[in-house]
């Protein structure tokens, strides 16, 4: 196995992990992970590169220090990142500022509209991921996940439409969906346990 291989299938949690115990190859792992997108969403609310870079490279220090905060249950690695870069953003816009009430209320009025420009942002780009993944999965359980969970049949109705027995739909969805979370884990996307 290369060394590529190994790091897409550490999961981002256990990166964390390792980051609390003060592993800087982690923290390398972890930036290769998402620099990208964390320089886009910085980008966004910024517009400029070079101050966005500074958002990016303070909000991974800021992981470095406060890696130990992190709270699995409230969500991914991924979105605290983000959440994190997000918020720089904003402080850097604050610092920038100059003290007219005009540029108060365009601070405040684009406070009221980041999540939602965040949220499309991470969306868009964790909805493109999970598109590959599906269009790589077999075809019988690319479309009876698709049939399920995008058309919102239930697997009794892919059954009669398909005339497969209902246990073959309730097994090609759990094997496609299995399968799409390794894909998913695999780019570090946490995808929750199959229950």
């Amino acid at each position: 196995m290369t060394e590529q291989t190994i790091d897409t299938l550490v999961t981002d949690t256990s990166i964390i992990q390792r980051i609390v115990s003060g592993d800087e190859a982690a923290l390398a792992m972890l930036y290769d992970r998402h620099h990208l997108v964390a320089l886009r969403v910085a980008m966004r609310l910024v517009r400029d590169q070079g101050r966005a870079e500074d958002v990016v490279q303070e909000a991974f220090l800021s992981v470095w220090r406060k890696a130990g905060s992190y709270l699995q249950g409230r969500g991914s690695v991924k979105s605290w990142l983000l959440g994190i870069v997000r918020n720089g953003a904003i402080d850097t816009l604050r610092t920038q500022r100059d003290s007219g009430a005009d540029d108060e209320a365009a601070l405040l009025s684009l406070r009221d509209s980041s999540p939602a420009v965040f949220d499309q942002v991470v969306a868009r780009l964790d909805g493109e991921i999970v598109r590959c993944a599906v269009s790589q999965l077999p075809p019988f359980q690319r479309d009876a996940i698709t049939t399920a969970y995008f058309d919102g049949r239930s697997h009794a109705e892919i059954a009669h439409v398909t005339g497969y027995p209902l246990g073959t739909v309730h097994g090609r969805i759990r094997l496609g969906l299995g399968r799409l979370r390794t894909q998913l884990m695999s780019v570090g996307i946490e995808a929750p346990a199959a229950g």
